[in-house]
C-alpha cells in the first residue's frame, strides 16, 4: 500500500497518549522506507495536535465513502 507525501490518511488505532482516536485524520509529511510515515494531526483551526512516526499499517487511505466529523480534544 503506497502513500504519497501530503496525502490525508485515517488513523486505524487509538493513540490515547496524544489524544487521538481511530478515525482521526492526519497528513503525511514524510515517508520512511520501508513502511514508516511521519503524520501530522491538526485541530480544525490549524494548530498541530501531534506529529507522529507511525507504521503504514497504523493508517489507511481516505476513501470516497468516508465522512469527516468534528470532536473536541484536550489541549496539547
Amino acid at each position: 500500500m503506497k502513500y504519497k507525501a501530503l496525502e490525508i490518511v485515517v488513523l486505524n488505532i487509538d493513540m490515547d497518549s496524544h489524544g487521538l482516536k481511530s478515525g482521526d485524520t492526519g497528513t503525511i509529511v514524510e515517508i520512511y522506507e520501508p513502511g514508516g510515515l511521519e503524520v501530522e494531526f491538526m485541530t480544525g483551526t490549524g494548530d498541530t495536535k501531534a506529529v507522529l512516526t507511525l507504521r503504514d499499517s497504523d493508517v489507511r487511505h481516505l476513501q470516497s465513502n468516508d465522512i469527516l466529523a468534528v470532536r473536541s480534544v484536550d489541549a496539547a
